[in-house]
């Protein structure tokens, strides 16, 4: 990196680090968390969106998906979540095996490439009742990959039935389970957990279930939960400690950094996370997260536009259509609903980038014509 280029940079921390972006070095926590705490949110964006272009050009990734909640009754009661109702609730459901396949009938055309299905930690529902859900989905969906079941889950099906993960999870994957989605993370600090989520997984543990989903083969994402009573800090350490896994498994195909909403939830007197802490915490996640592939702007959390601004701030994925998504809808969201495939690539191509529709496993569905999109503009730092 030549000399001249660091002189942009309003915060003198990010120039020692754009020496090391630009040489493709690895970051240290005390430079995540100069990263984290900088004032200069455009020098942050152009050093995530140099490796972010570095890594994968003007390429903006999505895929066409629908979510299934199979349940949201959950013996949990974490004060971050506004989607669970306890056992017997009056806002509770659970779908027979029967009634799941008839929901996600709905959307599901020969187009839907993913069905994301997560829901809550119900007393009554175990290891048989997803072996059976997952193969009644590959029977009516033979094309469509299941990426199923957060760690958390898993680890509550294992408990629930007194069975070692590991063979939980081959027993998932031989009825059809295709990946695992990155949720339940939230935060590892402890001293965070035991107040956002004390009846969940422990960060350790979570962590030890991600390592054998990825030993048995599984790909999975992963995920970080921001903006409520964490630190700049402790989002470093998480993020370390996923680089870590990283390193040793190679399992994780994408990053996810989720806003906190907490409108519903018992964190409810808690403002919404910014704009220029979003924008930071997709940036950090780029620069930080150097062996996991695609960081996503989860446009259900961010919001499209802001979403779209990500695109250039170290994101190279936006999710997909998302039909029927009603974790973050319970929390004050309004994008339940889903967004159609036009209006992403719309989003894409607006912000300069090449809309690539992909699997679950970053495999390109088509090429897709990009005859009106707008090249992108190369960046240096």
């Amino acid at each position: 990196m030549a000399g001249a280029d660091l002189g942009p940079f309003l915060d003198p921390r990010l120039r020692g680090i754009a020496e090391t972006v630009e040489a493709g070095g690895r970051l240290s926590p005390d430079d995540g968390l100069a990263v984290a705490t900088s004032p200069d949110l455009l020098g942050v964006g152009r050093l995530a969106n140099h490796v972010r272009e570095r890594l994968h050009g003007g390429a903006a990734f999505f895929n066409v998906n629908r979510h299934l909640n199979p349940t949201n009754v959950c013996v949990a009661s974490c004060a971050l979540c506004a989607f669970a109702e306890k056992y017997g609730g009056p806002r509770g459901w659970t779908y027979t095996v029967e009634q799941a396949v008839e929901v996600a009938a709905r959307d599901v055309t020969e187009k839907v490439t993913e069905l994301h299905i997560v829901g809550g930690l119900h007393p009554k529902l175990g290891v048989e009742y997803y072996e059976a859900l997952f193969r009644a989905l590959k029977r009516r969906f033979p094309w469509v990959h299941l990426k199923a079941l957060t760690m958390v889950e898993l680890d509550f099906l294992a408990q629930r039935a007194k069975l070692p993960v590991e063979e939980v999870v081959r027993r998932l994957a031989a009825a059809g389970l295709d990946s695992c989605p990155g949720g339940g993370a939230e935060i590892f600090a402890e001293r965070v957990r035991k107040q956002i989520c004390d009846h969940k997984t422990s960060g350790e543990r979570w962590i030890e279930i991600a390592r054998t989903v990825h030993r048995l083969g599984l790909k999975s994402n992963c995920t970080m939960l921001y903006g409520h009573i964490e630190s700049a800090e402790e989002r470093v350490d998480h993020l370390v400690r996923l680089r870590a896994l990283q390193d040793e498994t190679g399992g994780f195909q994408c990053f996810i950094p989720l806003a906190f909403h907490p409108a519903h939830t018992r964190l409810d007197h808690l403002a919404p996370t910014t704009g220029k802490l979003d924008l930071q915490t997709v940036a950090l996640s780029r620069l930080m997260l150097d062996n996991i592939p695609h960081v996503k702007a989860y446009w259900i959390m961010l919001g499209a536009k802001a979403a779209q601004v990500a695109l250039h701030f170290g994101a190279d994925d936006l999710d997909g259509t998302v039909v029927d998504e009603r974790i973050t809808l319970a929390a004050g969201g309004e994008a339940g609903a889903g967004m159609a495939r036009r209006d992403l690539e719309h989003l894409i191509r607006e912000a300069r980038r090449v809309p690539v529709e992909r699997t679950t496993l970053y495999e390109p569905v088509a090429p897709t014509t990009s005859a009106t999109a707008e090249p992108p503009v190369p960046q240096t730092v």
